[in-house]
């Protein structure tokens, strides 16, 4: 670089979901919803809550990039947030550190954040737990980082594989969290809940006893058999 970047920049004046938006997701499996969105959305698998007890939640995205080994974006994002707001750090998957602890998921809490998610690690589960925030990470480590920037709020980021921009709709559960992109999300809507309808009918056959369903008879009726 020619010169250094701020230590911190943040971008402001995005758009965000209707309160009625946000509470016609409410709910929704994080599954279904994938579904909903021909079959992606979910971010990285190995990225799950420190509390499956408390994961579930639902807002509006607030993005945050933090370096790796740093925490000037995700304290940014905390300075940042709004009451409501899931603040999504991007820490470019860095295990060497952790991006967040106990003290700053208190704050964040306090401040009626609804959710953190990150691709990078926290520290002091057992703080975080007592602090009730749901916070989704790629794991655990003691491990500190420093804080000498860049970071980055506001902006677009890819966080476990998924592009965020701030006010996408993010969905968490104890399996995953999804995100919807804001300008995707009344089509996203309407095909959820015809998944809804179509996930009831098939519950309803199975507790009466099905064994499969009519597409698993047809491809088994199509099969090319082999003798042995």
């Amino acid at each position: 670089m020619i010169e250094n970047p701020p230590l911190l920049t943040i971008h402001r004046g995005h758009r965000r979901p209707s309160q009625a938006l946000l509470d016609a997701f409410r709910g929704a499996q994080t599954s279904h919803l994938a579904d909903a969105m021909q079959g992606r959305g979910a971010v990285d698998w190995r990225i799950k809550p420190l509390d499956p007890a408390n994961a579930s939640f639902i807002g509006p995205a607030l993005t945050a990039h933090s370096y790796p080994a740093d925490i000037a974006g995700m304290i940014g994002a905390a300075v940042e947030a709004e009451p409501g707001d899931v603040i999504m750090c991007a820490n470019d998957g860095f295990t060497g550190t952790a991006v967040i602890g106990d003290l700053a998921a208190g704050m964040m809490r306090n401040k009626g954040v609804a959710a953190f998610v990150t691709d990078g690690l926290a520290r002091d589960r057992a703080g975080i737990v007592a602090a009730g925030l749901p916070l989704f990470a790629m794991g655990i480590s003691p491990n500190s980082p420093a804080l000498n920037g860049p970071g980055q709020i506001g902006a677009p980021v890819v966080l476990g594989g998924v592009h965020v921009r701030s006010g996408d709709i993010v969905v968490g559960d104890a399996d995953s969290v999804v995100v919807i992109p804001l300008d995707q999300a009344e089509a996203v809507l309407e095909r959820l809940r015809a998944v809804q309808a179509a996930e009831r009918t098939a519950e309803a056959a199975v507790k009466a006893g099905a064994t499969s369903f009519p597409s698993w008879v047809e491809l088994h009726r199509g099969a090319r058999i082999v003798p042995s």
